[in-house]
């Protein structure tokens, strides 16, 4: 790896484009941490938060190291391996960006089909509920960060085309940070980021834009398009090997 910044950014940048739909999926579990306790506003709630987000990011970067190296181990037997990884990471991502947009929910079927999964870790959650500690929270937003989630899985399928495990936790722990912003306004800022977050434009924006990356990263994986591995190293968070 010569360079991870620009795997780094990337992630950072699809975190921030795709947070209103963080804010749907744990906005909820979110804006509830510190009810009850005394302080619903501040400091207290606060460091409750980010206790959470903590956890949910952590989790995030550990699905990164487990599924980076499982692709890691594949593509040191396998190649080819990496092709189509990139052409369904950029597919997930028009998804995605269709999503955020609000002008096509089918990534909601691919959340559905990980829904076993979480009903088996739900129950864990529900016993942290009401949170009153920062370990709490922290346990909390650890569970939480396995809830299915078609951003989480869009970027985890692009992180993983570095082929490497490292990278792929990195870049996942950078697009938890990247949406940071939009958890932690919930506090900070309130309502105003709330509206911006929920505004036509700014969705619009961001679910161009997602579409648009997700296209390169698909069109760079069509073998009609690649000159070889001269030009892999030119696309995508492999060039960062």
């Amino acid at each position: 790896m010569s360079s991870i910044a620009p795997v780094l950014l990337t992630a950072l940048g699809l975190g921030f484009l795709g947070s209103s739909h963080c804010l749907a999926m744990c906005g909820g579990i979110a804006g509830a941490l510190g009810m009850g306790t005394g302080t619903t506003a501040g400091g207290g709630r606060f460091a409750l938060l980010a206790g959470f987000s903590a956890g949910r990011i952590t989790s995030y970067a550990v699905i990164g190291l487990l599924l980076g190296g499982l692709v890691q181990w594949g593509a040191g037997t396998a190649s080819t391996l990496l092709t189509p990884l990139r052409l369904l990471a950029g597919l997930l991502l028009v998804a995605m960006g269709l999503y955020v947009a609000g002008w096509w929910r089918g990534l909601t079927r691919l959340e559905a089909l990980a829904m076993p999964l979480w009903h088996r870790l739900q129950p864990f959650a529900s016993r942290l509920l009401p949170v009153h500690s920062l370990t709490g929270s922290v346990a909390l937003g650890a569970i939480w960060g396995w809830l299915p989630c078609g951003l989480v899985y869009s970027t985890l399928a692009w992180a993983t085309t570095s082929g490497s495990a490292v990278v792929a936790a990195l870049g996942m722990l950078a697009f938890g940070l990247g949406t940071l912003p939009a958890m932690l306004g919930m506090t900070v800022l309130g309502e105003r980021l709330g509206r911006l977050r929920r505004a036509a434009t700014f969705r619009y924006a961001a679910g161009v834009m997602l579409i648009l990356f997700g296209v390169w990263t698909a069109w760079a994986a069509v073998p009609l398009h690649s000159t070889g591995e001269h030009h892999a190293h030119h696309h995508g968070p492999s060039a960062m090997q």
